[in-house]
This record gives structure tokens, C-alpha cells and sequence, in this order.
């Protein structure tokens, strides 16, 4: 079996996005379009990856997951002469080297396999995807001989009035015999329009030494989509979005309305969920099954088990157990941990904290920097003021306890197990085990007071 590399080109600014981010590290369905690609590459048994950066490359490097060396493009010269700047890396091994743009996010595994399968095959020194194009402005012809064999390919603003008729199109994406690549590369010119040095003119090269140069077209032209303005980088992100939606409905997941559903392509959703319209679903969350999500909640980063229901919430890096119920109107902020059978009830802010077993938070309350052990009770309106203006304090509620209404527990502080906060109360101390514990000012009436006052 050959050995196999990958050349990613991500070195462009991508002025016609007009923005201040580097155009590869732009996201579709919340990943960087350089990441999706890396990630459909390392599924390949790819022994190297070189990305190929050049604006921004600290910056660039610092947003990559994965394992790729990088090689830089000081100057924007054109195609042929970013792979070249993987010469060092890999022009003397021995493999099939696939050449793939940074700005195509669409493209999977299973297209790239078969296109090296289609190389190695036919024993071809260079193996172009091809596409169908309804509108092919813009992009390189594949120009074929009367037996349908790869000719050439003809840059748009290179070709004459019939070979832009031509709606076969190259997507930008090659395979090479990495040898016969890196030997021909010196020999590309820029005598062209743009004064660029054009990978496919290798293709030429290689075509004039009488090497076999095949294609192979794939089915969906939108896998193919090279995002080079906001404009194609909404499109990739309906056609991305639309893609992971029907995954999950294939495996067993039902959505109200899959049209208002935005979820991340590295989550995970077990098999008869729920999904209300308006949910957003981020990151690396991965949600249990037979779960209840949404309408109009938001899970980044988490980790939800089975039969949980999270409505009108918004939940960040923290794990939720089964059988939790959380919303309407909660907020789970990072490093918290919901147990099972937990109720986080409306207008609640849970910030790294840990809620034991069976407790409730019902409404309207804050738990900051605190542990709460099992078959708690968190009354309306409860607090526990965890910082002092400079530090942050924890608070500890253990197994059985109650807290009433309205309710200040000042931290450092701890309520005992099985102990009894009466409502309104401002706690400063420890409460012991089984205490009843009252905090609040003797209620006064001074009668006719209104009276007096309104003679006045």
C-alpha cells in the first residue's frame, strides 16, 4: 500500500471576506472551514499533513487541532508555489500526495477516498476532482480529447469563448505522485493572466511527458465549494448544517424543525431525543438519549445523559446527570456538575458548582462556588454570595438539608447535614447538623403609624 501525504493550502488573507479574521479560520457550523478539512484528512491514514500558511501564521497555527507541520508562504504567488513550500518536508518521499484547498469545508472523507482510490487504480502521476458546474464562472475547465481524457485545464481568464462553455470544472483538489510533483513544480511558469504559478500546470507538464493524468467527478457539486466571500460561507454553512441534521435523524433523532436547529458537527445525540426549533448545540457536547432539548436553549461544550430535559436554558462546560430537568430560563455556567434526578427550576444561575442527587433549585436563585449534596431543597430567591469584592468563596449545603426563601449565605460558610434555614435569613456562621437556624431582625408594628403620618 502507498504511503499517503496531504498538502492543505491556507495561506491566503481572503480579502473578498472583509474582515479581520483570516479567511480559513472562519466557521461553518462553529468550526474553523481549516479544521473540517484537517479532520476529513486524518481519517484517511495520512502519515504526514503539511498546512501551508502565510497571513497571520501564529495566529492560524494557535486555531488548528490536529496533526499537521506547517510550512510557510511568505509571498501569495499562486497555487504551484505554496506546495512548493512543503518541499522540505516532503519532496523526497515516496506516496501519493493529496493537495487540498483550506477554504473547502464541504468536502468528506469518502469523496477524498475515492478520488485517491481513482489515482492509484488507473496508476495515474495526477488525478484531478472534477464537478458539474450549472454556473461555472470563475473556476478552471477541464478540457477533455475526443476519447474523454484529461487534456489540460484552462484557467477561467485563460480560456477562449468555447472552452468556457465547458461546464466541467476543476474543484482544486488533486492527487499526485508526490515525487513526480515536487520534480515538476520548478518547471511551472507564471506566463499567465493573474502572473501566478498555477498548480495545474503541472498537469500539463506531466501530460506533455506522457504520464497518465485521470479525474474523477464527484456526484454533489456543493461538496466541492470553495468559500471565498460571506456570501459562499452562509451557503457552506446551510449546506453543513443541513448534512449534520440528517445524520442525526438517520440515527434516530427527531427535530421539530430541523430548519431552526444549529448543531455542531463534532456533537453527539443519542437515539430518541427531542429537539425543539431554536436549539443551538455546540462544540464537543454530547447528549444522551430518550432527552427533551429546547425550544430556544443553547449546550455548549457538555455532557447531557440520558432522559434529561433542558428547556429555555443555556448550559456551558459542565456535566448534567439523567433524569435532570433544567428551564425554563436556567443558566449552567462552566465547571458545574448536575446530578441525576436534579430539578434547576426558573430564573436559576448555577456557576461552578456541584448539586448532589435529587436536589432542587427551583427559582429564582444564584449557587456560586458551591457543593450541595443530596435531597436538598434550595428555596425561591436563595443566594449564596460567594465574593467578597476581591475573593471568591465556597459554599457547602450537605445531604437533607433546607433552605428557605430569600435566603443569604455568605461564604465561606457551611449548612449541616439534615439543618433547617428559615426564610429571609442572612447566614454568616455555620449552621450544625439538624439546626434550625434563624438570621433575620425581630419583626416590629408600630400601630397607627400611618395614621399619624398622614396628619402630617
Amino acid at each position: 500500500m502507498n504511503s499517503k501525504f496531504a498538502v492543505i493550502l491556507a495561506a491566503g488573507q481572503g480579502t473578498r471576506m472583509k474582515s479581520k479574521l483570516y479567511k480559513v479560520l472562519h466557521n461553518v457550523c462553529g468550526k474553523p472551514m481549516v479544521q473540517h478539512v484537517i479532520d476529513q484528512i486524518s481519517q484517511l491514514g495520512v502519515s504526514k499533513t503539511v498546512t501551508v500558511i502565510g497571513h497571520g501564521a501564529d495566529y492560524v497555527k494557535s486555531h488548528i487541532d490536529g496533526n499537521t507541520e506547517f510550512a510557510i508562504q511568505e509571498k501569495q504567488l499562486g497555487t504551484a508555489h505554496a506546495v512548493i513550500q512543503a518541499s522540505e518536508i516532503l519532496a523526497n518521499l515516496e506516496g501519493t500526495t493529496l493537495v487540498v484547498c483550506g477554504d473547502t469545508p464541504l468536502l468528506t472523507k469518502e469523496t477524498l477516498e475515492k478520488l485517491i482510490g481513482q489515482h492509484e487504480t488507473v496508476g495515474a502521476k495526477a488525478t484531478i476532482l472534477t464537478a458539474i458546474a450549472d454556473n461555472p464562472t470563475g473556476y478552471g475547465r477541464i478540457i477533455r480529447d475526443s476519447n474523454g481524457n484529461v487534456e489540460r485545464i484552462v484557467e477561467h481568464k485563460d480560456a477562449s469563448p468555447d472552452e468556457l462553455l465547458v461546464n466541467e470544472i476543476n474543484t482544486g483538489t488533486y492527487c499526485f505522485d508526490n515525487k513526480q510533483l515536487f520534480n515538476y513544480l520548478s518547471n511551472v511558469t507564471n506566463n499567465n493572466a493573474q502572473g501566478e504559478y498555477y498548480l495545474p500546470d503541472v498537469i500539463e507538464i506531466l501530460k506533455e511527458n506522457d504520464y497518465i493524468v485521470s479525474a474523477y467527478q464527484v456526484s454533489d457539486f456543493n461538496e466541492t465549494i470553495g468559500v471565498n466571500d460571506r456570501v459562499a460561507l452562509a451557503q457552506a454553512e446551510e449546506i453543513m448544517r443541513k448534512r449534520i441534521n440528517n445524520k442525526h435523524m438517520l440515527n434516530g433523532v427527531t427535530f421539530i424543525d430541523s430548519n431552526s436547529t444549529y448543531i455542531s458537527s463534532d456533537a453527539s445525540i443519542g437515539s430518541d431525543t427531542l429537539i425543539y426549533p431554536g436549539t443551538v448545540i455546540q462544540g464537543k457536547t454530547k447528549i444522551g438519549s430518550n432527552c427533551t432539548i429546547g425550544p430556544n436553549t443553547e449546550i455548549k461544550d457538555s455532557d447531557i445523559d440520558d432522559n434529561t430535559t433542558i428547556k429555555m436554558s443555556v448550559v456551558h462546560d459542565s456535566k448534567i446527570g439523567e433524569g435532570v430537568n433544567i428551564g425554563p430560563f436556567s443558566h449552567i455556567r462552566p465547571n458545574s456538575k448536575i446530578s441525576d434526578d436534579v430539578r434547576i427550576g426558573n430564573f436559576v444561575e448555577i456557576k461552578k458548582s456541584e448539586i448532589g442527587k435529587k436536589s432542587k433549585v427551583s427559582h429564582l436563585s444564584y449557587i456560586g462556588d458551591s457543593e450541595i449534596g443530596k435531597d436538598v431543597n434550595v428555596g425561591c430567591g436563595a443566594i449564596t454570595v460567594n465574593y467578597d469584592g476581591q475573593n471568591k468563596y465556597k459554599t457547602v449545603i450537605q445531604d437533607n438539608a433546607f433552605v428557605g426563601c430569600n435566603v443569604n449565605l455568605i461564604a465561606p460558610v457551611i449548612v449541616g447535614e439534615g439543618a433547617f434555614v428559615a426564610a429571609g435569613s442572612t447566614i454568616t456562621k455555620d449552621v450544625p447538623d439538624k439546626a434550625l437556624s434563624i438570621a433575620r431582625a425581630k419583626q416590629v408594628d408600630k400601630e397607627k403609624f400611618m395614621d399619624r403620618k398622614n396628619r402630617n
